[in-house]
C-alpha cells in the first residue's frame, strides 16, 4: 500500500516546479490539493533536488493565483505585509 496520499499531488507539485515555476503552500493548496508544501519540499531534498527559497509578499502571490482563479482576500488583510514563501529547483 502506498504510505504516501498524496503522490499525485505531490507529483504535480514536482512537475510544476521541473518547469521552471516556482511556487508557495498557498499555491500547492489551491492548484494541486498539497496542504504540506513543506513535506513534499523536504522529501525532494531527500531525493537530491537542489530547492531555493526566498519570501515575498503575499500580494505577489495574490497576482499570481488570479492569473488562473479568483482569489479575493478580505479587505482588512494586510496583504503586503504578509510574507509567503516561495520555493523552486536550482539548476
Amino acid at each position: 500500500m502506498n504510505k504516501n496520499k498524496n503522490s499525485g499531488n505531490e507529483l504535480a507539485v514536482k512537475e510544476h516546479l521541473l518547469s521552471g515555476q516556482p511556487i508557495t503552500g498557498l499555491e500547492a493548496m489551491i492548484f494541486f490539493g498539497v496542504r504540506t508544501l513543506t513535506a513534499a519540499i523536504t522529501r525532494l531534498r531527500k531525493d537530491g533536488w537542489i530547492v531555493k527559497t526566498r519570501r515575498l509578499p503575499f500580494a505577489a502571490v495574490i497576482k499570481r493565483i488570479n492569473d488562473y482563479a479568483v482569489l479575493k482576500p478580505p479587505n482588512n488583510l494586510p496583504i503586503r505585509e504578509i510574507q509567503l514563501t516561495e520555493y523552486w529547483l536550482s539548476k
